[in-house]
């Protein structure tokens, strides 16, 4: 079985990156196709893979730092990749990866991170950043053709796979088509759970507007109890500007400090909405409860009372709530990471593989069902030839079901 993967680009190290690391421990000889590549951005663990990139690899780097301008330039790079000698193509997608062209002797399996989530789900706030009418009504077209688009390439891919059942839910919902959920790979092994932690709360964290940050720095200005927050972005500067004394700012810090830093916390604060999110997972691997914003994949990662707790709204008062209630509480962190062990990464490795494998011996089925289907005699046409239906393994075709588990 010869395996290519496909990536929407490679410029910084997170979540969906990290399904790629996974990948390409399983499958070390597949190409990974990506429409562009920063190598000072990416781990040591990048430079042995075969990167194979489209002709975005060649815009100046100002143009690719605002990679979330150029989705015309993705809709054209991903079907320029020439697929035809590989058996299955993984494509890992949250935007233009799945509509990679295969041939049709090629399976096509998509991890699947979201539809694409600023032309669904997040269309009314998308539509309510307009400026007057003019931008609005310019706004509306492009969405209705960047859904138009999304549901059309969706039909490039054989099978989907959901990073959660979230998702699932949204490939259903926008694509009509069914999926298999296999949560995103989590190395729990890499922390360690410190049964004396400080009583500082943590944040790590892109700092961009969607993560919704400014409502746990507002809410910790009210608290006053000591806030950390890693990570960089754009919306450093304004926040710090907000933070009161209590609230620090880390910046970028290593894999090795964050998980540190998380096996010390009191709590991790999660106040945005995530399709999965690794890092809350992290945070109960190092037997750190999380206080989460109650809605999407936190709600399959964390069980409430147990290894953290929600607030409902997305609101200083609300986040407030949730951390007067948090220190009511009790937990017990080593529970809390042996409940993270339900996503380890051997546990994404082994359901991966299995899938994939049972995807592509359904597709060749199928296509063998199609031959015997073309050369099969038809009423009255050559009715004294009969076919050796034998020698072909015919089963059901049932293209929308995935393979049973």
């Amino acid at each position: 079985m010869k395996v290519a993967i496909v990536h929407e680009r490679l410029d910084v190290v997170g979540g969906a990156e990290k399904v790629i690391l996974a990948l390409h421990r399983l499958y070390p000889e597949a190409p990974i196709f990506t429409s562009f590549v920063e190598p000072q951005n990416l781990s040591g663990a990048f430079r042995d893979m075969d990167i194979r990139t489209s002709y975005m690899q060649k815009l100046p780097n100002a143009l690719k730092e605002r990679s979330d301008k150029l989705l015309p330039l993705y809709m054209l790079a991903f079907q320029d990749f020439d697929l035809t000698e590989y058996d299955v193509v993984i494509s890992s997608s949250y935007v233009a990866a799945k509509s990679v062209l295969t041939p049709s002797s090629t399976c096509h399996v998509c991890y699947c991170y979201t539809p694409m989530r600023f032309a669904w789900d997040l269309y009314p706030s998308y539509i309510a950043g307009g400026r007057n009418h003019l931008v609005k009504a310019a706004i509306r077209l492009m969405l209705q053709y960047f859904r138009m688009w999304d549901v059309q390439t969706s039909h490039n891919v054989d099978y989907f796979i959901g990073i959660s059942e979230t998702i699932r839910q949204r490939i259903r919902k926008h694509y009509r088509r069914q999926s298999e959920v296999i949560y995103p790979p989590v190395e729990t092994r890499r922390f360690r759970v410190n049964d004396k932690p400080g009583d500082a709360y943590l944040v790590v964290s892109r700092l961009v507007p969607y993560k919704r940050i400014d409502l746990a720095v507002e809410a910790f200005n009210r608290l006053g109890r000591e806030l950390i927050v890693i990570g960089t972005g754009r919306e450093r500067k304004r926040l710090e500007a907000l933070a009161k004394p209590n609230v620090r700012f880390l910046g970028w810090q290593s894999d090795e400090a964050v998980a540190k830093h998380l096996s010390e916390a009191r709590a991790l604060i999660f106040p945005g909405e995530e399709d999965f999110g690794i890092l809350p997972v992290e945070a109960q691997a190092a037997g750190t409860p999380v206080i989460a914003y109650g809605r999407g994949g936190a709600l399959e990662t964390i069980i409430n009372n147990e290894t953290g707790c929600f607030f409902r709204e997305q609101s200083v008062d609300s986040v407030c709530e949730a951390v007067e209630r948090f220190e009511t509480m009790k937990f017990d962190r080593h529970c809390i990471a042996r409940h993270a062990r339900r996503f380890d990464d051997a546990i994404f490795l082994e359901r991966m593989d299995a899938y994939v494998r049972q995807c592509h011996a359904e597709f060749q089925a199928q296509q063998r069902q199609g031959l015997a289907e073309a050369l099969a005699p038809k009423h009255g046409v050559h009715a004294e030839m009969p076919l050796d239906l034998d020698a072909h393994a015919i089963v059901r075709n049932e293209p929308e079901k995935s393979p049973a588990r």
